[in-house]
């Protein structure tokens, strides 16, 4: 038997109860980032031999040059055929999914042209080289590789270079796979933040990159918060979490299962229930403790469940999607009558699933939009990734003759109004003068 907080928004207390409930400490100890600090220090001084070292002494590798730590194509394609024909099929089923959702995302450059001649516009170019972390060792994540590579290749990216650790030499047939029908160019069995440092700065063999995508350990998130402006990032991601609303009209077994199946991600990862009927929340209870002791990840489960779930009781659903938008959650399960409508409420939210049928898993795997969403109450400010956060937008300006002497006037009253005489001058140069 478990113990589940349960909260009812009538309460006086309410907001403070579910403050608590959400509260998560992101920050990492000293001693983490005094580490990650001399790892990345090593690797910017030493390139390959401390990213070699460093390795072996992580991952219990016994490389003697970096170039062991390179996977060939020929063990890609080994890979491939080493697959079900099951696993091949989804892989490619998933993958051509995700490629036609993100299709519709890749942004265009434009420009128009004004009366006297003067052309405004934007350009929008692909990220030359992009670095994707995956996850290794007992962890084995391709969906991650799907996600993180396609829009990517989507928004025309020249180069993705793929790390991912293998401890004890041990690789996994299903990630390699999905590089494959990706596209990722090279693959580092590599980790850790050495790895992120390789990709950061670069070594003699490892190219640097533009931008630096996928999750991993606190080591791998403090590293890429501590080599974000030498390259970008994607995010700092939080533990897993999934927000349902339901208005009784869906089994209990299957809300229960949709709360286990972020709970199960680790023990830090946060699921919860509001709903306008206590006598659902019971039985949704009821069925938690009833299929717990069936699940592979049950210790995992009940612990998340005991420290960062929750229960909650609301009068209605506008009250429901109020406090949606507070917790502004990384998945929104809209299992109600009529969800599109209750959508249009939702302001703060990764992804929206509507519907009873619609499991949050789905999302994870092959329904197409992107998994890498915000977390920890990001979503009030940030967007799930996608092609656009592998493309850069650049202005263009191109003033007419008119054109200069006409916003020349203007710059030159706002730039002397800054004492900013050279500003002035710059655009006074080119004012045309009315003298015949």
């Amino acid at each position: 038997m478990i113990n589940i907080r349960r909260l009812n928004n009538q309460q006086d207390t309410f907001w403070d109860d579910l403050k608590a409930v959400l509260a998560w400490d992101s920050s990492t100890d000293q001693q983490v980032h005094e580490t990650v600090r001399d790892i990345l220090q090593q690797v910017r001084s030493q390139g390959d031999q401390a990213v070699l070292v460093l390795t072996n002494r992580f991952d219990r590798m016994q490389a003697s040059h970096l170039d062991e730590l390179v996977i060939a194509p020929e063990r890609v394609d080994q890979a491939w055929e080493q697959l079900d024909v099951s696993q091949q099929q989804a892989l490619q089923q998933a993958a051509k999914r995700i490629e036609q959702y993100h299709v519709r995302q890749k942004q265009v450059s434009w420009q128009y042209t004004e009366e006297d001649g003067t052309l405004l516009g934007q350009q929008v170019t692909a990220l030359d080289r992009v670095g994707l972390y995956v996850p290794g060792g007992l962890a084995a994540y391709p969906s991650s590789v799907l996600m993180n590579a396609i829009p990517a290749k989507v928004a025309g990216v020249d180069e993705l270079i793929m790390v991912v650790p293998t401890p004890d030499g041990v690789i996994n047939n299903l990630v390699l796979a999905a590089a494959k029908v990706a596209g990722v160019d090279k693959i580092f069995t590599i980790g850790g933040a050495q790895a992120i440092a390789a990709l950061a700065y670069g070594t003699e063999t490892i190219p640097q990159v533009d931008k630096i995508v996928g999750p991993g350990n606190i080591y791998v998130a403090t590293a890429k918060g501590m080599v974000f402006g030498q390259v970008g990032i994607d995010m700092i991601a939080g533990p897993s979490e999934i927000l349902v609303i339901c208005d009784g009209s869906t089994h209990p077994d299957w809300i229960a299962m949709d709360l286990f199946s972020q709970a199960e991600h680790d023990e830090d990862a946060q699921a919860i229930l509001v709903a306008t009927d206590n006598a659902f929340l019971d039985a949704v209870e009821a069925s938690i403790q009833r299929q717990l002791p069936q699940m592979e990840r049950k210790a995992i489960i009940a612990q998340s469940l005991q420290t960062r779930g929750a229960l909650i009781q609301v009068e209605n659903l506008e009250q429901a999607i109020t406090v949606a938008n507070f917790i502004a959650p990384e998945h929104l399960e809209l299992s109600v009558q009529s969800p599109q409508l209750w959508a249009k409420k939702v302001r703060h939210a990764g992804a929206i699933f509507m519907g009873s049928y619609t499991a949050e898993a789905l999302g994870d795997y092959c329904a197409g939009p992107n998994h890498v969403l915000p977390t920890s109450r990001t979503a009030r400010f940030s967007s799930p990734l996608g092609v656009y956060d592998f493309q850069k937008r650049s202005s263009l300006i191109m003033c007419s003759a008119e054109g200069a002497s006409q916003l020349g006037k203007t710059a030159s009253v706002l730039a002397r109004g800054e004492s900013l005489t050279a500003h002035a001058m710059s655009a006074e140069y080119r004012i045309k003068s009315d003298k015949v």
